[in-house]
């Protein structure tokens, strides 16, 4: 009997030994299966332009953003980017008219702060370039919106991402009011990126 304890108590060091090894393999394999890229905000920018009848355009640009990008190294279809703007760190050439565009008539920053642009899941497999329809988030509405993307890979740890975005203001009511009408402020905004990414 006491040997039978004994063995039994030996099977069940091994058993557990055996559980620890394989559950550490798998998360191994769970943490190499993905690849996470890291934004460099210093390096990085998101610019837009919006045309006036008879001025200049409305240029502008983001300097507070935050995103990352998240690659399926298996299948490559389950791929991931969120990024985002913080809607009052921001600049324009109508200096002027700073507040005017970050209160309740166009951005409205105090009620809706940040504006996000969210890839949900989308296939990879090495391109220089990809079309893929993102959701775009802005003032509290979503919109899926086709965004082309270009990619360099510029070391062995460091891409490019350039795209264009172009969407329509007053769908996502910038501008309401008198300034809903779009004869002199146009309806179309461009949004143009220039994102580096390090390899976490």
């Amino acid at each position: 009997m006491k040997k039978l304890i004994i063995w039994q108590g030996a099977l069940l060091k091994k058993i557990k030994l055996f559980f620890i090894i394989t559950s550490l393999l798998i998360f191994s394999n769970i943490s190499l299966a993905s690849e996470k890229w890291i934004l460099d905000r210093s390096i990085s920018s998101i610019e837009f332009e919006l045309p006036v009848l008879f001025a200049k355009n409305v240029k502008g640009k983001f300097n507070t953003i935050e995103g990352f990008v998240e690659i399926d190294l298996d299948k490559k279809e389950n791929n991931k980017a969120i990024f985002s703007v913080a809607i009052a760190d921001i600049e324009i050439n109508y200096k002027k008219y700073k507040n005017l565009l970050l209160g309740e008539i166009f951005f409205d920053e105090k009620k809706f702060p940040i504006a996000l642009v969210d890839t949900r899941k989308f296939s990879y497999s090495d391109e220089k370039e990809i079309v893929i329809d993102v959701e775009f988030t802005i003032k509290g509405k979503s919109q899926i919106i086709p965004l082309t993307i270009k990619i360099t890979q510029l070391a062995e740890e460091v891409v490019q991402i350039q795209s264009d975005l172009q969407f329509s203001r007053t769908d996502f009511k910038i501008g309401i009011g008198n300034w809903k009408n779009t004869s002199i402020l146009k309806d179309k905004v461009k949004i143009k990126t220039n994102l580096f990414l390090f390899k976490e």
